[in-house]
């Protein structure tokens, strides 16, 4: 018979310790197993959670968890499609939260605020992808469209294709952001010459690309700060 948290004893029961002292008093395996509720066959949900944890490939900690997939979080013993379902869910939800929360008087003045509100978006994804945004005359945010999604160290994509989304959404100049699934943020050859060859159509187009942002592990490098994106490349 599956072990729940109540089973557990009163000290090592999550439920009760977060009512009496606060969430933030529990564990990483703790918090874990309020969500899972149930453990398996001779594992309490405790326990259960330790060894998705141990799982991440990320030293035990919570930063490999959104990474797995619903299929590898289903090869860990005692972990159905429910559980998986949840786990995927609460780190889609906590996602959400650290996005809104850098959202908060947000602007887009410079690519730090900008590289801020994206960087969660992109942090644990496993391939490049390149998002375009896009810009009226005030500096609203018109629309924001992923572009591309590449291999793990590549991604394709034509500034034919960049220019047809920002006319079709009115967009008088544009930013591009990507990310490497790395953690290293420094441009490549082929980042800089694909900058300054959408530079150089957007110039012809009268839509400026106002910056290239590329994003890392909780890093970013912009290739404008960095001087090689011009006003006029």
């Amino acid at each position: 018979m599956n072990s729940t948290i109540k089973e557990l004893p009163d000290l090592e029961r999550p439920y009760e310790k977060c009512l009496l002292f606060g969430a933030g008093y529990l564990s990483d395996a703790e918090l874990l197993a309020v969500i899972l509720r149930t453990g398996a066959r001779g594992v309490s949900s405790v326990d259960l959670a330790r060894k998705i944890l141990k799982k991440t490939g990320a030293d035990g900690s919570l930063l490999g968890l959104p990474k797995m997939g619903i299929d590898e979080l289903c090869r860990i013993p005692g972990i159905g499609k429910v559980k998986a379902v949840q786990i995927k869910c609460i780190v889609e939800l906590s996602r959400r939260i650290a996005k809104a929360t850098a959202g908060e008087g947000h602007t887009f003045e410079d690519a730090q605020a900008i590289a801020s509100y994206y960087m969660e978006d992109f942090r644990h994804c496993h391939q490049e992808q390149v998002l375009l945004l896009m810009f009226n005359t005030k500096c609203r945010l018109l629309h924001e469209e992923i572009i591309s999604k590449g291999t793990v160290n590549r991604s394709s994509v034509s500034p034919r294709e960049i220019f047809l989304a920002a006319l079709e959404h009115h967009a008088v100049y544009i930013i591009l952001l990507h990310n490497h699934p790395s953690g290293d943020p420094t441009p490549s050859r082929e980042d800089i010459a694909f900058t300054q060859e959408v530079a150089a159509a957007g110039f012809m187009l009268g839509i400026e690309l106002m910056d290239h942002i590329v994003l890392g592990d909780q890093r970013y490098v912009s290739l404008r700060e960095e001087g090689i994106l011009g006003q006029h490349t």
